[in-house]
Formats: C-alpha cells, sequence, structure tokens
C-alpha cells in the first residue's frame, strides 16, 4: 500500500475494504469523508499516517481473502448489491428503530428529557433516508444502468454528474446527523439504568452508522466514479 498520504481515504478502502474497520477504529470518516487525502485525515483525525497504514497492512494480513472487488463488478451488479443489501437493510431497520424509539419516548421520555434530542435527529435522519432511495431507485439507478448497457435514453438532466452531485449532498447532511447521533449516545453506550428497548434502540442506531458507512462508501467513492468515467467514455 502506498505510505505517502497522497490515496483518497475512499481510494484506500475502495482497494482495500478491511481498511474500514481501521478507520472506523480511529475515527476516520471514509463515507462522506472519502475524497480527503490520507494523511489529511489522518492529522484531522489525530492519529499517525504510519501506525494506520501499519494497522491497515496488519488487518490486510488477517482478514479472510475472498473481499470483492466492486471496482472491477459490472455495474449492474454493484448496484444489485447496494440495493439488496444496504437499501433493503436501511428501510428495514429504520423501521425497527422508529418502532423502539416510539416505545423509548413513551417510557422514558419524561423522566430521562436526554433522550429527546437522540430520538429526533434520528426521525431527522430516517426523513432525509427514505426519499433519498427512492430518488437513487427511480431516477439515478436506472440511467446508470442504461449507461453500463449502452442503452442510455434522453437523460432528464445533461449530466450524470448533477445527479451525483445531489446524491452526494444528501450523503453529507446524513453523515452530519450520523455524528450528532453519535454524540448524543455517547457513541451508542446505553446507560447503566437503561431498559432492554433502550439498549435495543441504541444497537439499532450502531447497526444504521455501520451500513451506511459501507452503503455511502459504496456509492461515493466506486459507483459515482463508475458511472461519471462510463458516460464521459461512452
Amino acid at each position: 500500500m502506498n505510505t505517502d498520504g497522497a490515496r483518497t481515504v475512499g481510494e484506500v478502502v475502495a482497494a482495500t475494504p478491511h481498511a474500514a474497520r481501521v478507520f472506523e477504529r480511529v475515527g476516520i470518516d471514509y463515507c462522506c469523508g472519502g475524497r480527503k487525502a490520507l494523511a489529511e485525515a489522518c492529522a484531522q483525525a489525530g492519529v499517525s499516517l504510519d501506525e494506520v497504514v501499519a494497522a491497515i497492512g496488519a488487518e490486510a494480513r488477517s482478514a479472510p481473502p475472498a473481499e470483492v472487488d466492486w471496482r472491477a463488478v459490472p455495474l449492474d451488479a454493484l448496484i444489485d448489491h447496494i440495493e439488496a443489501t444496504h437499501h433493503v437493510f436501511t428501510r428495514s431497520e429504520l423501521a425497527r428503530a422508529e418502532e423502539l424509539a416510539a416505545r423509548v419516548r413513551r417510557a422514558h421520555g419524561e423522566a430521562h428529557p436526554e433522550v429527546l434530542g437522540a430520538l429526533g435527529t434520528f426521525l431527522e435522519l430516517r426523513d432525509e433516508l427514505i426519499p433519498h432511495l427512492v430518488r437513487e431507485e427511480q431516477v439515478l439507478f436506472p440511467y446508470v444502468r442504461a449507461l453500463a448497457a449502452r442503452t442510455a435514453a434522453r437523460a432528464p438532466f445533461p449530466t450524470v454528474r448533477m445527479p451525483i452531485r445531489a446524491m452526494d449532498a444528501q450523503h453529507e447532511v446524513a453523515g452530519d446527523l450520523l455524528r450528532r447521533l453519535r454524540a448524543q449516545t455517547s457513541g451508542y453506550a446505553a446507560p447503566a439504568h437503561a431498559c432492554g428497548t433502550w439498549r435495543a434502540l441504541w444497537e439499532s442506531f450502531a447497526a444504521l452508522e455501520r451500513d451506511l458507512h459501507q452503503h455511502i462508501h459504496l456509492e461515493s467513492n466506486v459507483l459515482f466514479p463508475r458511472a461519471i468515467a462510463t458516460e464521459e467514455g461512452a
């Protein structure tokens, strides 16, 4: 792996997916922040570039060998994976978390008003994500599939860069909300007095964060650049 820190964080994870585990541990954003150079990201996180590179190397030696290189699979297969894995999970986990949040609000909202901020942030995140998934599935993804098949009809936009810019902006909003939610829940660590439902809700938030990091990374750092390159090379 290149150790000069010039590669972007997104490029590093795209080339070596197990690097995501290292970035999660040290607090480097590899999805919304994937376009930052690794050296810059390390400096902002207050960690040593050399130590991060060494940790990625250690992960590579211990990781299972069968990591999929999503830069090489056909675009339609990549979109299939994003929809079947990440879009399905996001919808199901948002619905589960919404039910848990309603129960926690009823049981603990009055006695523990500190939970209300986190619940409000979660609802903002839900309201951001649901229409975002629909826009991707109904507008952007069908066009990218057609591009890959060389059957693209006249698009409702001059270039695929336009909806991609909109999707990236929405990813940034989701990333900000996730960071706020993590802060409001003390890193999803439920207090000692929390009931089982409260703990399950915080665990659901953590699961959403983990999956959204992978989800946004695959779109912003792999799918979107490939879609742009395909359109411009057509």
